[in-house]
């Protein structure tokens, strides 16, 4: 399946939810499959923390370009593209087109940097709104996210309630615990220390923190896999050049990578200090510590999901200790608290939080599944 890139310009002021507003802003996105004629068979995409629009498919040309979640999303897939029209947006203040950071300021002539206005994830949604206005999808057959993609598609079911049929919630949680949110405070200060950041400002520099990057992101990685997969992939196993000193074990230094999983970090976090952008990374972070729908009604979850109407699938992972099961369930308890249709399913598997990207038969077996359920009006 081929992606094209996609981008749509937007003049009018978004207004934000901290009072701000956004205008002259441009989205980036991807379709895949045919919108029918009656409209009724569009699929949004919500994507996670480091992701894009770029969900599926490849770019002709372009060797390992395949979308991030092209295992979930194309012809005969679990998502199929021949029955349902999927639309992937790249969020603003992201690194992958949409208007961000790194883009001009319309109101100052200057790159917005760190004056780039703080996002919430119900800005996301008003602005995924606006673009489906513009592609005359008044509603979605469904609206699918993992992760933080997750909450967009819980916050779609709330903020747009008749818009929305159905919404899939994979390794989600209705807010974040204290542990997560410190998690991405390290990840965030490791960044705003860096000498090379520059209070935000470091594209004026010609510099990039690229240090501080690679930290935020082997924080991230750690949380992202479960312990189970480390031992197994990597143990307390050294480096190749550690194991071929044959009189000793160790070479007992302070600065070099010994273990597999020393180096396999170091290796993930230099991947991602080269293409992605340290603003980016504290915008998109910071909207993940501010989701919590309960917080206007008193932490009281089944009030706020009250204003769903939608059907739901939520599925979580036994190993994920970022997005937890037990997350899941708090969910699936509001909705069933509000007779709401639900589905959920728990799946054993061993890869943690990363578990929503890979291919599990039982897991893409209980996607392809609900997909099939869904009707879609002619």
């Amino acid at each position: 399946m081929i992606a094209t890139p996609q981008s749509l310009h937007f003049a009018a002021k978004l207004p934000l939810q901290n009072g701000a507003s956004l205008r002259d802003y441009s989205l980036s996105f991807e379709t895949y499959g045919v919108l029918n004629e009656a409209r009724s068979n569009a699929v949004l995409i919500c994507h996670a923390l480091n992701a894009s629009h770029h969900v599926a498919g490849v770019y002709p040309g372009q060797d390992k370009s395949e979308g991030w979640w092209d295992n979930m999303i194309g012809p005969g897939k679990p998502l199929d593209t021949g029955k349902f029209f999927v639309i992937g947006v790249n969020n603003l203040g992201s690194c992958f087109g949409s208007t961000g950071p790194m883009h001009v300021n319309p109101d100052t002539g200057r790159i917005y940097g760190s004056d780039f206005p703080v996002l919430t994830v119900e800005d996301w949604v008003n602005a995924q709104a606006r673009l489906l206005d513009v592609l005359g999808i008044e509603t979605l057959a469904a609206v699918m996210g993992g992760s933080l993609g997750g909450m967009q598609a819980l916050s779609w079911s709330l903020q747009y309630p008749t818009r929305v049929r159905h919404a899939l919630v994979i390794a989600s949680a209705p807010n974040l615990t204290a542990e997560n949110i410190a998690f991405n405070e390290v990840a965030r200060r490791a960044i705003q220390t860096d000498p090379d950041f520059h209070a935000g400002h470091f594209y004026q520099h010609g510099t990039v923190p690229k240090r501080g990057l690679r930290i935020a992101r082997m924080i991230g990685h750690i949380t992202y896999l479960s312990d189970d997969v480390m031992n197994e992939k990597f143990g307390r196993q050294l480096i190749a050049a550690s194991q071929d000193d044959a009189q000793r074990d160790y070479f007992f230094s302070t600065l070099e990578a010994e273990f597999q999983i020393e180096s396999y970090l170091r290796h993930q976090g230099d991947k991602f200090a080269e293409y992605f952008d340290a603003n980016t990374y504290l915008l998109i972070t910071r909207a993940l510590d501010y989701f919590d729908p309960a917080r206007k009604h008193a932490g009281n979850l089944s009030l706020a999901l009250g204003r769903a109407t939608a059907k739901f699938l939520l599925v979580s992972f036994t190993t994920d200790w970022r997005f937890s099961p037990k997350r899941s369930r708090e969910i699936v308890k509001a909705l069933l608290d509000n007779k709401r249709d639900v589905t959920y399913a728990e799946i054993a598997a061993p890869h943690g939080h990363d578990a929503f990207l890979l291919d599990d038969a039982r897991y893409m077996g209980v996607v392809r599944s609900y997909f099939e359920s869904v009707e879609v009006p002619t």
